[in-house]
């Protein structure tokens, strides 16, 4: 018990006479032991590291989950030590939506059709999505987090330590400087002197011995800096991954639809001016507006039952021919698979001669190479000047 209270009353004067050093340091009445430069230095680096770590994680996490909630949670669940619960991605919440509602509306359907595809696509890039967030969190977060909760935690707490050895030589500098300011008034302070000097010897040593631990893990910060360069290439790596697995997906589902479209509004292709659409009247196609139609080819209104076969014969892409003006060179930006005989298989890259007809739809245009001559989608070209 005696022990015991021995130790706090030592411990409480080495706490009151550091606040004292500290305050007078504040107030300019008291010296400070200053770091060499190259101490310096590696603090300023070591505090910069830490800011944009931090700063750098949190934005990450937002990247990887813009929800603020879903955040918290899974914070929780990690400081629970527990397993965060699989979690349904947007595009595999909206590929379900799709799914369901193909099955309403008839998965037999051109909607319904259409629908199951493009869902399947957002099931895909669901999982690529979950996959990255997965491959991220494990090979670029994870460091990141590690550095910020161990290496630097342990900088800090050897700081503090540097921090109190400082504070202590400081207050044993005074100590001795007022010893010796005594013994010179009077020859009574001999002890006192002796007694100072010994305890700044010792808070030296501690200092000493303290600020080369705080170097030596300061100059590990070079160390983290190397770690955290090698976890950004594989975060790049994953990132750009992903995004490839999603241009990916997303080209083969829109020649998916580009393969299907000429069925879908085959009734459409076959246009005339009595039956447009008020929609259609009032909104002119772009594509049409940048391809000037010719109006060569009488067009005659649509009767209840009767197939409008001058028309139909006008977008026959075997027997139309091309207009004397208006038609202009594209570049393929994709492969395209015809459908059928009245369409043009493409390669992407190729270049070929495309022009619109009166009544055809605004997504398609007749496109020739060579001898070779059948309809193109608007989508997969890029018409040039």
């Amino acid at each position: 018990m005696e022990f015991n209270v021995k130790k706090l009353a030592s411990d409480a004067g080495v706490f009151f006479s550091r606040a004292m050093q500290f305050t007078e340091e504040k107030l300019g009445q008291a010296e400070k032991t200053e770091l060499d430069a190259h101490f310096e230095n590696l603090l300023a680096r070591a505090d910069c590291t830490k800011n944009w770590t931090e700063k750098i994680l949190r934005q990450t996490e937002v990247l990887l989950q813009p929800n603020p909630s879903a955040r918290v949670e899974e914070f929780l669940y990690e400081k629970l030590d527990r397993k965060v619960p699989s979690r349904v991605t947007n595009g595999e919440l909206l590929a379900q939506y799709m799914t369901e509602a193909a099955n309403d509306f008839g998965p037999g359907t051109p909607y319904g059709k259409t629908l199951i595809k493009v869902g399947e696509t957002q099931r895909r890039l669901g999982a690529a999505e979950r996959e990255f967030i997965r491959s991220a969190s494990i090979n670029f977060l994870t460091p990141l987090r590690n550095f910020l909760e161990g290496d630097w935690r342990t900088i800090s707490k050897e700081r503090r330590i540097l921090q109190n050895r400082r504070l202590d030589l400081d207050a044993c500098k005074a100590r001795l400087k007022k010893a010796k300011a005594a013994e010179a008034k009077a020859a009574l302070w001999n002890d006192e002197v002796e007694k100072a000097e010994h305890e700044l010897r010792l808070t030296q040593t501690e200092f000493d011995r303290q600020a080369e631990v705080t170097r030596l893990l300061l100059e590990g910060i070079s160390s983290t800096h190397v770690n955290h360069l090698r976890c950004l290439h594989e975060f790049v790596e994953s990132q750009t991954n992903y995004y490839a697995q999603c241009y990916q997906f997303m080209l083969d589902l829109q020649k998916q639809l580009g393969s299907s479209k000429g069925e879908i509004f085959s009734g459409t292709f076959v246009g005339n001016a009595d039956s447009a659409s008020p929609a259609a009247a009032t909104s002119p196609p772009v594509a049409a507006a940048t391809l000037p139609a010719v109006p060569t080819i009488p067009v005659v209104p649509t009767i209840v039952g009767v197939p409008n076969t001058v028309a139909e014969g006008a977008l026959n892409p075997n027997e139309v021919k091309p207009p004397a003006s208006g038609t202009r060179r594209a570049r393929v930006l994709y492969d395209y698979e015809a459908a059928d005989s009245t369409e043009l298989a493409l390669l992407a890259d190729e270049m070929i001669t495309v022009y619109s007809l009166p009544g055809m739809d605004p997504d398609w245009l007749i496109g020739e190479r060579g001898n070779q001559k059948g309809k193109v989608p608007v989508t997969y070209l890029e018409l040039l000047s």
